[in-house]
């Protein structure tokens, strides 16, 4: 078998803090609808750093940086990555609706499409709404949200992890806007 090599840290094309904050940003942004684990949290804000985002709100009992389990799974991106906090999630697509967001929150819903089958328009902004742990997105944000997007699952637990799930719909929106 041929020799695979692992790349040195140093050979990997990364950004400096300085420099993620100059870069273009895609026109996505993570709503975290009362999420419970502040692990959770860290790992959306370091899916959402190497895809670029443009922010994260955090809403209702999202916790916020800086915050030492946050960093933990983090590793820097809470320092890097935009953020807000909201009281509510509604107070949050409220604002980015007036900023003219298309909103999508990631729940099974009778209505929900498939992520595979989600079809985006590369000249709008998203917003994606990421439910509690437990309860998910609430009813009342699913009812004033776009659509709902659902990620299909095969086996007998019908649930991601948030984070999770904020790493796959991420991929599948970059793919969709940017490399198609």
């Amino acid at each position: 078998m041929e020799e695979n090599l692992k790349w040195k840290n140093e050979e990997l094309i990364r950004l400096q803090p300085e420099e993620f904050q100059k870069a273009e940003k895609i026109a996505v942004v993570i709503v975290l609808d009362n999420i419970r684990s502040l692990y959770n949290v860290g790992s959306v804000f370091r899916s959402a750093d190497a895809f670029l985002v443009q922010a994260i709100y955090l809403c209702g009992i999202t916790a916020t940086p800086p915050h030492r389990e946050i960093q933990k799974t983090a590793l820097g991106a809470s320092e890097t990555v935009a953020w807000k906090y909201f009281e509510s999630t509604r107070l949050a697509l409220e604002s980015l609706k007036e900023e003219g967001f298309y909103i999508y929150c990631i729940e099974q819903t009778k209505s929900s499409v498939m992520l595979q089958d989600t079809v985006i328009n590369k000249t709008q902004k998203i917003a994606l709404v990421f439910g509690n742990e437990v309860k998910g997105v609430d009813q009342e944000i699913i009812n004033s949200s776009d659509g709902c997007i659902e990620i299909p699952q095969f086996g007998t637990k019908h649930s991601f992890n948030i984070s999770v799930s904020a790493g796959i719909v991420l991929w599948e929106i970059y793919k969709k806007m940017y490399l198609k």
